[in-house]
């Protein structure tokens, strides 16, 4: 069953946040939670982390409530906060003892993921003296070394370089090969669409979309036909009343609502004499669905 999010709602001030919120994240599997800034995914992480009381709507793990229960969650908070005057390996150690581990166990799992993330050196460093990008190794590494069950990340790509980024997916993908249940909220489309099987995305606290992507994108009514051609063919198209998104080098991306329109665009082509070099119809990318799903 895993977990299961069902009709999360939140208020302040009269101001709805979060409106009958519902989905479902099984063992094994990321889930992307997604949205503009300001569209309710920190507040559904703090209401499934239970550090916000809900107004409404239940939480469960494999079938039982689920009520702070810190031991079982690893969550990465949107505001980075961890003690800078404190030695890497004290803090982390303190951390891993206040979710239930044992010195012993505590010292093992800070060693093995300080290796994971390439910053064994600084075991015996204070945090001050580490770089940003470290110091924000150091808060991922509090998010997990308790050995959690369900990991909620709010924006972990956040102040990585594109070489940490890349370890940190090596990390989300070990946990998920480990039977974690991995909720996490992330701007990257490209590592959405890579990783996450099922995911919503949130417009001013409502449900906008919800379900699997790859359904997502077939009921999406719209998409891209590519053709690269030996000639400039925009006025063509333009002709034609088709709009194209992307043009590079004799390449056009066009949209077209499913593929009898392809079909019939490409004949035209033909008929209109323009040497077509190669086509192929894709699917919308997750960015495309987010900006105009998402945008005002």
């Amino acid at each position: 069953m895993g977990l299961v999010v069902n009709g999360l709602s939140k208020s302040f001030n009269g101001n709805v946040v979060v409106k009958n919120l519902s989905f479902s994240c099984e063992e094994g599997k990321v889930f992307g939670l997604l949205g503009r800034n300001g569209s309710g995914k920190t507040t559904t992480l703090r209401m499934i982390m239970g550090i916000i009381k809900r107004d409404s709507g239940e939480v469960a793990w494999n079938g039982e409530k689920l009520s702070r229960q810190f031991e079982r969650i690893g969550y990465l908070p949107e505001e980075r906060g961890i003690y800078i005057k404190e030695k890497v390996s004290e803090q982390l150690i303190y951390f891993a003892t206040l979710k239930g581990l044992s010195q012993k166990k505590a010292k093992s799992a800070v060693q093995y993921w300080l290796k994971k993330f390439n910053i064994e050196e600084y075991y015996d460093r204070k945090v001050e003296t580490l770089s940003k990008g470290n110091q924000q190794k150091i808060q991922l590494i509090v998010s997990i070394l308790h050995d959690p069950e369900i990991v909620l990340f709010d924006e972990p790509f956040s102040g990585l370089d594109p070489v940490n980024m890349e370890i940190l997916k090596e990390v989300i993908n070990e946990l998920k090969v480990n039977g974690k249940c991995i909720v996490l909220s992330s701007h990257l489309m490209d590592f959405v669409e890579k990783y996450c099987e099922d995911v919503l995305l949130l417009k001013n606290g409502e449900t906008i979309v919800s379900g699997k992507l790859s359904k997502i994108k077939g009921d999406y009514n719209r998409k891209n036909l590519i053709i690269r051609t030996g000639e400039d063919i925009r006025a063509v198209l333009d002709k034609k009343g088709i709009f194209v998104s992307e043009a590079l080098e004799n390449q056009y991306t066009a949209k077209v609502k499913d593929e009898q329109e392809a079909q019939g665009l490409l004949q035209q082509l033909v008929a209109d004499d323009v040497s077509i070099l190669r086509y192929e119809l894709t699917e919308p990318t997750l960015h495309e669905i987010f900006i105009e799903k998402a945008g005002d």
